[in-house]
């Protein structure tokens, strides 16, 4: 009896690892030999559609085909992506961030209009810029708030923002982009409620019109597409956050894939690839980012 115990015992290890869901992060060399890019995509503005392209989808498209391997979308959401990547729950406390858990790994890189924030700079690689954004507070077109005038001071505008907020209702998401954490609006007074009824950044402004807030935070690239489908039924006060870039992001232990793809954009924006892909996904944009786009030519 002793005998089979012991036997058994490294046969029960080995069988529990094999059949752990639970894979590590990979660097280029592995994913080279394994002939495939994962690319982990939220169903976002137009970053990634849900119907197969997007600005990032034809992106990573391209740098799979740069790399030599196959290319496959795995769809997330913003509050997994993190988790599908690095096969560990992302746990927030203030500014400290902790990694928790075991999970699935699903993919090799987050490329999905993700916005490069300290927070997740404490677990992540970021690739060079790939867009930028920035997060305006927006109002029903009947609201009695007026937007701000404006001036060449945006650290004032922002404040100037803020203050009309008051103890009014904001329509906010954590953990993405439009996490009100981010940007000091918590503590205020404000009557945050945030919105669960799905992980989409799309559906703000729906939710907005359907008096589900008084305001609520949306970000540039969505509220570029926004302000055509639901035209006239909204109205952008001011700004929330100073601009902000968006990147694709890696794990922390996969910086070659990192850097080769810092090389492959650099590639794209020479040769005008990058250039036909922002105008094709979100014409007119360079109106609201001159000087991001300056520095990309």
């Amino acid at each position: 009896m002793t005998r089979y115990r012991l036997l058994s015992l490294p046969m029960l290890l080995v069988c529990w690892v094999l059949a752990s869901p639970i894979a590590s992060a990979a660097d280029l060399p592995e994913i080279q030999a394994r002939g495939e890019l994962r690319h982990l995509g939220i169903r976002y503005a137009n970053f990634v559609t849900g119907t197969g392209d997007g600005f990032d989808v034809e992106l990573i498209q391209g740098f799979a085909g740069y790399l030599g391997v196959a290319y496959r979308l795995v769809y997330s959401d913003f509050y997994s992506v993190i988790r599908d990547l690095l096969g560990k729950n992302v746990v927030r406390s203030g500014d400290r961030v902790t990694l928790e858990g075991d999970y699935p790994v699903k993919g090799d890189m987050i490329a999905t209009g993700f916005t490069v924030l300290p927070w997740r700079e404490q677990v992540l690689l970021y690739s060079e810029p790939t867009f930028p954004s920035q997060v305006m507070l927006i109002a029903r077109a009947d609201s009695p708030i007026q937007p701000i005038k404006g001036s060449d001071d945006l650290l004032k505008d922002i404040q100037e923002t803020k203050e009309l907020i008051g103890k009014r209702s904001l329509l906010v998401m954590e953990k993405t982009c439009l996490d009100p954490a981010n940007y000091g609006l918590k503590g205020r007074g404000i009557e945050l409620r945030a919105y669960t009824k799905s992980t989409n950044i799309n559906e703000m402004v729906p939710a907005l019109l359907h008096l589900d807030a008084d305001l609520s935070l949306l970000d540039v690239p969505d509220l570029m597409l926004d302000m055509q489908k639901w035209s006239g039924t909204f109205k952008v006060i001011g700004p929330i956050s100073e601009e902000q870039a968006l990147a694709a992001a890696f794990p922390k232990d996969a910086p070659q894939l990192r850097d080769a793809f810092n090389v492959y954009l650099q590639q794209i924006k020479t040769d005008g690839t990058y250039d036909r892909l922002v105008n094709k996904y979100y014409p007119g944009v360079k109106r609201y980012f001159p000087a991001f786009f300056a520095e990309q030519d």
